[in-house]
């Protein structure tokens, strides 16, 4: 323990959510010092990083859709797993180097993961982040470390809930004395609102558009209740009958109706977690309700949605996409408390 704590001097410890769609790194003390897109543009054919290796995160995601034959932008990560372990590696080590800076000793790391993956994802992670040059690593519940970051007091003999919806993941969890009583992992989420948006183009106007595209139309006038003033928004695509470019106007009650799959699932995992919730951690959920957090917990009126089907109060969080990694920032100052909510402590 002391000798952990004089190698906290030379280096700096960090907790990292390592997102579908975006990376977040806390420092221990410091709160959250980066926020990039997980993409990797690459030389075609090959996993060698473009730009001397810094072709990562921001610089990477303006390619995406609009590079030449010879690169492609990759995003290494799908539903919160690892899908290319070279690429995610270069691309934890990138991030890594430039939080850590010259530090004489490797950090420690904390990575937060969804709740369902596998023992064989849980190795890619570890291995992932030791080749990128942790010293030790921990892996953390999604749903833990978002709950740890939205200020639920996790340690208490009382009933939490959190809904985490993620870039490629929706996390679901109740949570009493700093362990997870019920929990489901749904492998939907941002992407999932996306890729229903072009589906809709294609489907309701014969248009192609790009993930960036969709993502801004979500971003704009998604919704997932009513809106008091509803939204329009101008749309640049690809005719799929004439193969030109053109423009047409969209309106928020159309995409609101493209999201109502993917939102239907999590509704649905949502109910089932409280059917499969102890009635005394019920009681406490009908006063203290549930908290959202998320990217996807930003489309407009999600809450009331989520309150209006389940009959409980809904919180969103303050700052719903830095929760997972808040969390698993502060789950650094408790080493003993990490010990204990770690899966598998450490590697």
């Amino acid at each position: 323990m002391f000798f952990d704590s004089i190698l906290g001097w030379f280096s700096l410890d960090m907790g990292i959510d390592l997102g579908t769609c975006n990376t977040l790194v806390c420092v221990r003390g410091e709160g959250i010092v980066l926020n990039e897109p997980s993409v990797v543009a690459v030389k075609k054919g090959t996993n060698r990083v473009l730009q001397d290796g810094n072709a990562v995160g921001l610089v990477a995601k303006e390619m995406l859709g609009k590079t030449p034959g010879s690169i492609t932008a990759i995003r290494p990560l799908k539903d919160g797993v690892i899908s290319d372990f070279e690429i995610t590696e270069a691309m934890l080590r990138h991030f890594i180097q430039k939080v850590h800076h010259r530090k004489l000793i490797a950090p420690r790391v904390v990575v937060a993961v969804p709740s369902g993956i596998t023992e064989v994802e849980k190795r890619a992670v570890k291995d992932s982040a030791t080749h990128a040059g942790a010293r030790e690593v921990y892996l953390i519940e999604q749903p833990m470390a978002s709950a740890i970051g939205v200020g639920l007091p996790v340690h208490e003999p009382a009933g939490n809930m959190i809904v985490d919806i993620g870039g490629g993941t929706c996390e679901i969890a109740i949570i009493s004395l700093a362990g997870i009583v019920f929990s489901r992992s749904l492998r939907v989420g941002g992407d999932e609102f996306d890729g229903t948006i072009v589906a809709h183009m294609k489907r309701a106007y014969n248009m192609m558009i790009g993930e960036r595209t969709a993502e801004e139309i979500k971003i704009r006038i998604g919704s997932a209740f009513p809106l008091e003033q509803e939204l329009t928004m101008d749309v640049k695509g690809r005719d799929l009958g004439s193969g030109l470019p053109k423009t047409l106007t969209i309106r928020s009650e159309e995409v609101r109706e493209s999201l109502q799959e993917p939102l239907s699932s999590i509704l649905e995992s949502i109910r089932l977690t409280l059917e499969r919730c102890p009635p005394e951690l019920s009681a406490d959920l009908v006063d203290r309700g549930l908290v959202m957090a998320g990217g996807g917990s930003l489309i407009r009126g999600i809450d009331r949605l989520v309150a209006e089907e389940t009959g409980l109060p809904v919180h969103l969080a303050d700052d719903p996409m830095s929760a997972v990694a808040e969390g698993t920032g502060r789950v650094l100052q408790e080493i003993e408390f990490l010990k204990r909510v770690a899966t598998n402590a450490k590697y």
